[in-house]
């Protein structure tokens, strides 16, 4: 075993960065074991210097993380501040002084995954992030090694555990939306601000990050449709298990049946129970890949929290450690199939549609001529009528999202109409 330690910075020592140097310290010997060297925290950057940190010294924390990225005696930088800048500047000024980085922020990553890729790539650096996606469940590195040799045709997942805890809550109890998410921030589940959760744009990212590497595609965050849950009701809940379904906040990342292009999106959906991404209850994760040649797998897991997070960052650590002595790279960006990323237009799946409408004769054969027009087929239709209003519910086979868009377009300057009460998209199936 080599005797000179690998010098590892680390950027941020909140939540995860607290777990991380925690583990690097009471797990050093096995960790130097694994890697063939010994790894030693040479710094952390800091916004509060002042703040007690158990088990690091004093000397080792800074607020100049430029500095310390700059040192040139840096092996590995680990990034787990989060956000746009600072963080991709240092990220950047890593690479250029001679260290490879690993790094936890998804929004980053699926905002400049392909700039950052191409900044390490030019010094012959490492850039890991596995930690940025679905926690402690190893994803990321199954997709960019593990099925390198085969084709990805779908990936589906609940990726964000805040919002998976309170479409369970609210399945399971019948609570509505803001019960169920005032018990998610008293358990610590939700932020304060959960807006980055709820409204989808912390699963988008990872959606956009999973697409990439899945297809071999340049997809970014701009790329992903990005549809929020806070519009789901009690009344949804009841019509999905009337359809043995329940709903879930999907990131859905798929190849066209054509090969040439591939769409990304977040939004809620019915899933049937039978799926197995149904029985995943509370705050996990769980993703879903179907490939040509392994079929259908499934990883799950806490996708989550300090020790959770800081178990795949240390994952990546070991890599990255491992190939800094041998002298080698590992897997770099992958983008040479180059395919059409579509909008949300293109998207083909089911529907499912809650209408109020007067209640008198001919208003189903009105709605259904409107679904014809559009060339959107029915499944089903169940209608409820009281007191000259009505509750018309109507599942569709397979079509374009463009073409339910038109559709609803149209239902709603019907004068039988008196309003779209829910759309959702039945996936699953």
């Amino acid at each position: 075993m080599r005797t000179r330690p690998l010098k590892v910075a680390l950027l941020g020592c909140g939540v995860v960065g607290s777990e991380v140097a925690r583990i690097m310290t009471t797990h050093a010997d096995d960790l130097a074991a694994r890697i063939g060297a010994p790894v030693e925290l040479a710094g952390v950057a800091v916004r509060r210097p002042s703040k007690a940190r158990e088990g690091i010294p004093q000397e080792l924390v800074t607020t100049d993380a430029t500095a310390l990225v700059k040192r040139g005696d840096i092996d590995v930088v680990v990034e787990v501040i989060g956000g746009i800048e600072p963080a991709r500047s240092l990220i950047t000024t890593a690479f250029e002084h001679g260290a490879s980085v690993v790094s936890a922020n998804k929004a980053l990553l699926a905002q400049d995954g392909a700039a950052l890729h191409a900044v390490a790539g030019q010094h012959g650096k490492d850039l890991y992030y596995e930690a940025a996606v679905a926690g402690a469940i190893p994803l990321i590195r199954p997709l960019r090694e593990s099925l390198a040799g085969d084709k990805v045709n779908r990936v589906l997942g609940i990726v964000n555990g805040t919002t998976n805890f309170i479409l369970d809550k609210m399945d399971s109890t019948g609570a509505g939306y803001q019960e169920a998410l005032d018990e998610a921030t008293a358990l610590g589940y939700a932020e304060a601000d959960p807006t980055a959760d709820v409204e989808g744009f912390d699963a988008a990212a990872k959606a956009a990050i999973l697409a990439g590497i899945a297809f071999h595609t340049r997809v970014r965050l701009d790329d992903v449709y990005r549809e929020g849950m806070t519009e789901v009701t009690a009344a949804d809940f009841a019509s999905a298990k009337e359809m043995g379904c329940t709903i879930k906040l999907l990131a859905i990342c798929e190849r066209a049946e054509d090969g040439r292009s591939v769409t990304a999106r977040v939004h809620p959906a019915m899933i049937p129970l039978s799926h197995p991404l149904a029985s995943v209850r509370g705050a996990y994760n769980a993703v879903f890949v179907e490939s040509d040649a392994s079929g259908q797998l499934m990883f799950y897991g806490p996708g989550a929290g300090g020790a959770p997070t800081a178990s795949a960052v240390l994952g990546d650590l070991v890599a990255v450690c491992r190939n800094r002595l041998s002298g080698t790279t590992g897997p770099g960006e992958s983008a040479y199939a180059a395919l059409t990323v579509s909008g949300m237009g293109e998207v083909v799946t089911r529907y499912h549609i809650s209408l109020d409408v007067a209640d008198k004769p001919g208003v189903l054969a009105q709605v259904a001529t409107v679904f014809a027009e559009h060339g959107v087929s029915i499944d089903t239709v169940r209608q409820q009528g009281k007191d000259g209003e009505a509750s018309l519910v109507v599942v569709t086979h397979r079509a374009s999202d463009a073409a339910l868009g038109g559709t609803v377009e149209a239902l709603r300057k019907l004068d039988t109409v008196r309003g779209v009460a829910s759309i959702m998209r039945v996936e699953g199936e």
